[in-house]
């Protein structure tokens, strides 16, 4: 097998990859009476629904689908939730969420290592802004892009294609980072070398090639990069 060459910008998806959810859990727990476990539900019906408005050509931001979400599994779960008060669930903390420990130091040792640090995110251009700036990451990236610019939600090859022309830079000269396996299928597939955190609560997709890298966290891959 060819060794892949070594990647040039590193691109990071955000929610859960770099931020922690905790907050988010907390808030979702509380607008459902209680029920912090039904966390990864709501999540995984904020991704379905993201997918199901690329392919059906339609887009609302990924607020707006998460608030829905929350909605959708807050009546099939027998409990009463207006549309403000689980908007207010969502939007306000996932726009605080804090780094996992391991993000800012590790960000800070790929720059000085001659990285080009990128993200691209599911959240809008002005989420992520925000998000970085009470993060404390907005210094730590070269650019931020957003699928709202293509309105095609990852993993649609979409998104991966606008971060390449936009940086001029081939598939296999970026190495994208995430803790969910569907994006990194959606990675893989236009040809990016791809690499899995272990976030907790999170695996691979069994029916996809393997990432190239596969560590439980980034401490790990600054030193599988190194």
């Amino acid at each position: 097998m060819t060794p892949k060459p070594r990647p040039t910008v590193i691109l990071f998806d955000v929610n859960e990859t770099l931020l922690d959810l905790a907050p988010l859990k907390t808030s979702v727990g509380k607008a459902l009476g209680g029920r912090e476990d039904l966390l990864p539900l709501w999540f995984s019906t904020m991704v379905h629904y993201s997918l199901v408005e690329t392919l059906s050509d339609n887009y609302h931001g990924f607020g707006e689908i998460g608030t829905a979400a929350l909605m959708m599994v807050a009546k099939n779960q027998g409990i009463d939730i207006q549309y403000e008060d689980a908007k207010e669930a969502i939007v306000t903390p996932l726009r605080s969420l804090p780094p996992h420990g391991d993000v800012i130091a590790s960000l800070k040792s790929l720059s000085q290592n001659g990285y080009r640090i990128i993200s691209l995110t599911n959240s809008s251009a002005v989420g992520v802004e925000t998000q970085f700036k009470n993060a404390g990451l907005t210094d730590l990236f070269e650019k931020r892009f957003s699928v709202e610019t293509v309105k095609k939600f990852k993993p649609h090859p979409a998104p991966y294609r606008m971060v390449l022309d936009d940086l001029g830079v081939e598939p296999n000269e970026v190495l994208m980072v995430a803790a969910h396996a569907w994006d990194l299928a959606g990675a893989k597939n236009v040809g990016l070398q791809t690499a899995f955190i272990a976030r907790p609560g999170t695996s691979l997709y069994p029916n996809v090639e393997r990432p190239d890298y596969v560590v439980s966290d980034l401490e790990e891959l600054v030193r599988a990069l190194k």
